[in-house]
Order: C-alpha cells, then sequence, then structure tokens
C-alpha cells in the first residue's frame, strides 16, 4: 500500500494561499480552523520563504500517543485521522503536535471548546464513506474517490505535492538535484545560514 505524504517545496510556494482557501471551501470547515496555513519566515526580507503547513500524517505521531481515548488511529495509506466521536476535547495533542494541527473549533474555558479537528488528508473519517455523517464531521473524502487532497491540486507553482511518499521523494529529488543544492536543500547549510546555491 502506498505511504501518503504531503511536502512544501520552499523555493516554489508564493504565499498565494490558494491551498489554505481550497482546503476550506472543500471541506466546509468552521470559522476559526484552518486545517492548512501558510507560514512565512523572514517577511519582506531578504531570503524570505513561505511553506504551507499541515498535518504531516506522522509515521509516529505525537498527537496520538498523548491520546488519553486513543481516538487517533493510522489508515492503510499511512494516514494519521481521529474520530470525533471518542475525542474529549482535552487538548494533549495540540500541544504534543510540533506542526501545530490539531485545533480547537471555539475559544472558551475547558470543556467548552469543542472536539479537536486536524487535516485529514482528505480521507474523511471512521464513518462510512461518502456518507452524510462523515462529511459533516470531516469533510469530503477524496481519496475514496481516487483523487488527492485539493490543498496539492489548487497549488499553482506545484510547490505543495500530496501522494505516495516514494514519488514525492522522488519528485523532489530531482528539483534538488536541477538547482544544484547538493546535500545542503534541507540540510545543515540551510539550518545556519551558510551560503547555498540559488
Amino acid at each position: 500500500m502506498a505511504r501518503m505524504k504531503f511536502l512544501c517545496d520552499a523555493d516554489r510556494c508564493i504565499e498565494c494561499n490558494a491551498c489554505v482557501t481550497a482546503c476550506k471551501n472543500e471541506h466546509d470547515v468552521p470559522w476559526g480552523i484552518n486545517r492548512r496555513r501558510v507560514v512565512t519566515l523572514n517577511d519582506g526580507k531578504p531570503g524570505e520563504r513561505s511553506i504551507s503547513m499541515a498535518c504531516m500524517h506522522c509515521t509516529d505521531a505525537p498527537c496520538a500517543a498523548v491520546c488519553p481515548v486513543n481516538c487517533f488511529y493510522t489508515t492503510a495509506d499511512a494516514v494519521v485521522l481521529h474520530s470525533k466521536d471518542l475525542c474529549i476535547g482535552c487538548g494533549y495533542c495540540f500541544y504534543a503536535c510540533p506542526f501545530g494541527a490539531p485545533q480547537y473549533p471555539r475559544v472558551g474555558n475547558f470543556g467548552s471548546r469543542g472536539k479537536m479537528d486536524k487535516c485529514t488528508y482528505c480521507a474523511g473519517g471512521p464513518e462510512a464513506d461518502h456518507s452524510e455523517a462523515e462529511y459533516v464531521k470531516y469533510g469530503r473524502n477524496r481519496l475514496a474517490e481516487g483523487k488527492l487532497p485539493l490543498c496539492a491540486e489548487m497549488c499553482s507553482t506545484k510547490a505543495l505535492l500530496a501522494g505516495d511518499g516514494d514519488i514525492i521523494a522522488k519528485l523532489y529529488k530531482e528539483r534538488v538535484v536541477q538547482r544544484g543544492y547538493g546535500s545542503g536543500a534541507w540540510g545543515w547549510k540551510t539550518a545556519y545560514r551558510e551560503t547555498v546555491a540559488l
């Protein structure tokens, strides 16, 4: 089975927010929740980079590790999903996730913020595929339709890639080789701002 992954190429992202808008429209996401967001580093300065962030569907997901009711599960495609029926809204996953993926639908005191919401990789939830209950809780199940997440499909610069992890890695490797970064693409030189060929 394919291992589904996201990858955002910071050299191609132009901060247009099409991925954010596509996600909100496709899944009828409530106001205040952004399953996907664009983060910009060094905004307005030389070396500015933008990256589209959402749940990265980790292999050993920290959100699942800390959940006291085990509402998180991993599908056969390695997509990390959660059950809103089991979720108690404790927020442990919110604090454990390094990407800020799980979010409360409302602000307020503990217990009044609702059940957590997060990126589903357009794979729905534990309810039957294409059911009304699945759509209301999790949004459209594009994966069951044989489609990729809409955020990646709407990316005009192809900065946001989604699909089989092996294919994504191959595509990104080709880009890195063409740019001549060598091992500095996401490595030591980039992290410590040493000279990297552009």
